[in-house]
């Protein structure tokens, strides 16, 4: 198999434990606390690799590149700028842009009674819900594997992190169930339901509706995070869980569909929900940008035009999704268990050879010059030292195709020194 021309990379630490340095003083004390509880993103530290030569990364979670409208984008800056410079300029209400909040709510069929509060992303309205609904201690449950990002918000509020695991058809919501009967009393239920990060999972309709269900008999908000929903090609669309229940507020990113360096993104909610959320969001940095607002409220209004980019972006997440689930089957087929994706970024695989802990093949990959996501970083409680996620959204199959060569001559390496079968 083809190797790549860069000398070898050592494989960045996935930080687990507390690390310090230095003199020891309170600010350093408090600061070393609050991010030692966190932990780093094993995704983020990832992305450090992402420029070196010779590297082809199925690490992080970004979009194509070449999908981002930077011509509409300019187009729309010039316009704002030249036609309205005072209000894109000068700070604006803690709510949002009204035209854009407007093109969101209609867009997600909200009901009378939801209101939307616009983001620096949807991590950051995870990240007020949290503040605003959770207090130390109090139990939070996830589905296991969990969003990375998810997880450190957790650990940020001393949340109770619960994890439920999660399978083929999303969380498995019989099991929170039984913890419910047994007593299990949730402050939050936060679920990607549609193609899940990292496993892909959508959630079925009929798990949709007992999650709901519960929601309402146990009186928990469930915090529904749809950044990929948009990036569906394959299979039926599922009900969104706001249709649910009442008890339902959904996050949303313009991060996956347009661009991630704007960092707009927004929670739909019920309308008290989110006033809170407004009073905490002044605390926390006053309002989204301004000018951001502006340019995405006039890039995804203008006629036709929001859909007919969607259909381009799942035109090539499809195409790139098949391309890789291809190329795994032909260099890893008989090795490795994946479901191929429907939507979203991302393939989830697992390892059938026992003896393999894929933080060990990351060391190996990284040297073949490929990069991925070990399982356990996104674990709560369950051991997925077998498994990994690829992303395939900003490489071409050719590149597809080597990254999954070099990732299967690093697994024979890996399983070369392992204890015999």
């Amino acid at each position: 198999m083809s190797q790549p021309t860069a000398p070898p990379m050592p494989a960045p630490s996935i930080p687990e434990g507390s690390r310090s340095t230095g003199a020891e003083t309170p600010a350093r004390t408090f600061a070393r606390t609050a991010a030692d509880r966190v932990g780093s993103s094993a995704v983020r530290d990832l992305l450090r690799l992402a420029g070196r030569p010779g590297l082809l990364s199925l690490a992080g979670g970004l979009p194509d590149p070449g999908s981002f409208p930077a011509a509409a984008i300019s187009t729309a800056t010039a316009a704002i700028l030249a036609n309205e410079p005072a209000a894109a300029l000068q700070y604006a209400p803690t709510e949002g842009d009204p035209g854009l909040r407007s093109w969101i709510l209609a867009h997600r069929s909200a009901g009378p009674a939801n209101d939307v509060l616009v983001t620096h992303g949807s991590q950051q309205a995870l990240d007020l819900i949290v503040r605003a609904t959770v207090e130390p201690g109090e139990p939070v449950v996830v589905a296991d594997p969990a969003y990375v990002g998810a997880i450190q918000i957790l650990r940020l509020a001393r949340a109770d992190i619960v994890g439920i695991p999660a399978d083929d058809e999303g969380l498995d919501v019989a099991a929170l169930a039984t913890r419910l009967a047994a007593g299990l009393r949730p402050r939050l239920v936060y679920t990607v339901s549609t193609f899940h990060n990292p496993t892909g999972a959508t959630l079925t309709d009929e798990r949709r509706r007992h999650l709901a269900a519960l929601a309402d008999r146990y009186g928990f908000l469930i915090v529904e995070d749809d950044p990929y929903g948009e990036l569906r090609w394959a299979g039926p669309r599922p009900a969104p869980l706001a249709s649910c229940s009442e008890r339902v507020v959904t996050l949303g990113s313009f991060s996956k569909v347009l661009s991630p360096g704007l960092r707009v993104g927004y929670a739909v909610g019920p309308t008290d929900l989110i006033a809170d959320l407004v009073i905490v969001k002044q605390a926390a940095d006053l309002q989204t940008a301004t000018l951001n607002q502006a340019i995405v409220r006039d890039v995804v209004a203008r006629p036709g035009w929001f859909d007919a980019h969607v259909e381009g972006l799942r035109t090539t997440y499809r195409d790139r999704a098949a391309a890789l689930a291809d190329a795994l089957d032909r260099h890893l087929g008989a090795e490795i268990d994946l479901a191929p994706p429907q939507g979203g970024m991302f393939v989830w695989i697992t390892f059938r050879d026992p003896r393999l802990d894929t933080r060990a093949l990351l060391a190996a990959a990284i040297e073949r010059g490929v990069a991925f996501v070990p399982g356990d970083a996104f674990a709560v409680h369950r051991d997925l030292r077998r498994s990994a996620r690829l992303s395939f959204a900003t490489a071409d199959p050719i590149e597809l195709d080597e990254a999954a060569a070099r990732l299967a001559d690093a697994f024979a390496a890996t399983v070369a020194v392992a204890s015999p079968r």
